[in-house]
């Protein structure tokens, strides 16, 4: 298991899911840091790719299948660095991606370049240090749903985040996600990224045809803080999809537990068309256009 953090975070913020999947699954968890969080200015997207996919190799090198876990901006990078050179996979392979409140990376766009380079009102560019500030409450972005003094103690771990990773870099990106299947955890509460944005995301994905499976928390944006034990749930189902073993047990407890959601159209709750339906067609119609948009500048020659 190779966990991507997100912007700002460092590698601890998963250690309450990695000590369960550890000690209950006997599962390895593996979690490098992000150079553009390690206080450079000067560090970059291709920096960050670099580190994971260097964490990548060394595990499908020995042999072992990996799933990637990735968070927030961290599933930008997670997908990139699944596109690994064909002697890396020699042995092992990556066998699943799971996005948490992340999206789905498009090849040849810089994490910025769909919103047109224009950061949302959580944070601001400064230009003089070479960071991304945060102009809301961290707390509030993140940790909303934590006791004060716990999300008082991650607020205080937050580290810089390098404008360059965010805003440079587009060549590297990659859609790793249309070359393993995946899952994605939905944050309902999430106060940085809206989940009806997180739903068309999945939407979108399914749209051009990737496989997707969908589960959602009612949480903020960090639920392997305030939910570790329903985000390790889902991430054990995860596992056992990607590596063609008996999920039934999985599937049983994740159906047996109100904290976790499959969102799905209910042909007789209404409530549901407009929750999850209408983001996910929506994201749907985007997928088709991309796809649209793909094949006619493949015609006309267009790279």
């Amino acid at each position: 298991m190779v966990f991507v953090h997100g912007s700002w975070h460092q590698p601890s913020c998963y250690n309450k899911v990695t000590k369960i999947l550890q000690g209950r699954h006997g599962l390895k968890c593996v979690s490098p840091v992000l150079p553009s969080t390690n206080g450079n200015p000067d560090a970059t997207f291709k920096d960050d790719i670099d580190v994971v996919r260097e964490a990548i190799s060394r595990e499908v090198n020995a042999g072992t299948d990996v799933v990637v876990i990735a968070h927030s901006y961290g599933g930008m990078v997670g997908n990139s660095a699944i596109k690994v050179r064909t002697a890396d996979f020699s042995t092992g392979h990556v066998v699943g991606l799971i996005l948490i409140a992340s999206g789905f990376t498009f090849t040849g766009l810089a994490f910025m370049d769909p919103f047109l380079g224009q950061p949302p009102p959580s944070w601001r560019v400064n230009r003089e240090t070479g960071y991304a500030e945060i102009i809301m409450s961290p707390r509030e972005m993140f940790y909303h749903d934590l006791p004060e003094d716990e999300a008082d103690y991650w607020v205080s771990q937050l580290t810089t985040q390098s404008l360059k990773s965010l805003f440079e870099g587009g060549e590297f990106a990659y859609a790793g996600w249309m070359d393993v299947p995946s899952f994605y955890i939905g944050t309902i509460e999430d106060r940085g990224l809206p989940v009806a944005m997180q739903r068309m995301s999945v939407g979108m994905a399914r749209g051009v045809g990737a496989s997707v499976e969908h589960r959602e928390l009612q949480t903020s944006h960090s639920p392997f803080l305030s939910r570790p034990e329903e985000t390790a749930e889902i991430i054990w189902e995860a596992v056992q999809a990607f590596t063609g073993r008996p999920v039934e047990r999985a599937r049983t407890a994740i159906q047996q537990n109100n904290e976790i959601l499959i969102p799905r159209v209910r042909l007789f709750q209404p409530l549901t068309w407009y929750k999850f339906g209408l983001p996910l067609a929506f994201g749907h119609f985007l997928g088709r256009c991309f796809i649209i948009f793909r094949n006619v500048r493949k015609f006309f020659g267009f790279r």
